[in-house]
């Protein structure tokens, strides 16, 4: 007979795992102990999700959607090009990668274990990589556009963005960060 699947039990289990995920970090948070905090059994928990990545991944696309979605927002009135830039570097490098006990990290914990079994798909990657690229190229002179080109300047900065969780993990305290900042603006600028 099949399972029933119940929306509070889903609630439950995810709930559970949002806050093993950010106290305790993705590799120490085990299904066991998600289930238990859920009141589920383990094997009920896969009922539900058919991996730890697959939970993680339910949790994390839409915490991650909602920071882009805010810093879009947060530079929509902005006109002056740097301070656009500034905005979305700082967004990136510095507030994504802290906030919620540094959730961002959890991320290369879990890409670091997954299996092509368990179904990455890199389309988060490349949402954000797109919405970015969409701030950045309205962010600088036209002629600057072209000299840019398409994902490749998104994905170098989302590929620093794994520094920075990390950094944030082991050095908490901005270590240059402002004028790192600064000097790439000016390399997009192009000033």
């Amino acid at each position: 007979m099949a399972q029933v699947k119940k929306a509070h039990v889903r609630e439950a289990i995810l709930k559970s795992a949002d806050r093993l995920f950010k106290r305790k970090g993705y590799f120490s948070a085990t299904t066991a102990q998600i289930a238990k905090s859920a009141s589920v059994s383990e094997s009920n928990l896969y009922v539900y999700f058919g991996s730890k990545f697959s939970i993680f991944i339910t949790l994390y696309e839409p915490w991650l959607r909602a920071r882009i979605n805010a810093l879009e927002g947060r530079i929509e009135n902005e006109t002056d090009s740097r301070r656009r830039l500034k905005l979305i570097l700082n967004a990136l490098w510095r507030e994504i990668p802290s906030a919620d006990n540094g959730f961002t990290n959890n991320l290369m914990q879990a890409l670091s274990t997954v299996t092509r079994r368990e179904g990455y798909r890199p389309h988060l990657l490349r949402w954000v990589e797109g919405r970015i690229e969409s701030l950045i190229m309205a962010s600088v002179p036209p002629a600057r556009r072209a000299e840019l080109g398409r994902r490749g300047l998104t994905h170098m900065l989302m590929m620093a963005q794994d520094g920075f969780a990390l950094n944030f993990r082991l050095t908490p305290s901005d270590t240059g960060l402002k004028k790192l900042i600064d000097l790439v603006c000016d390399l997009i600028i192009g000033d």
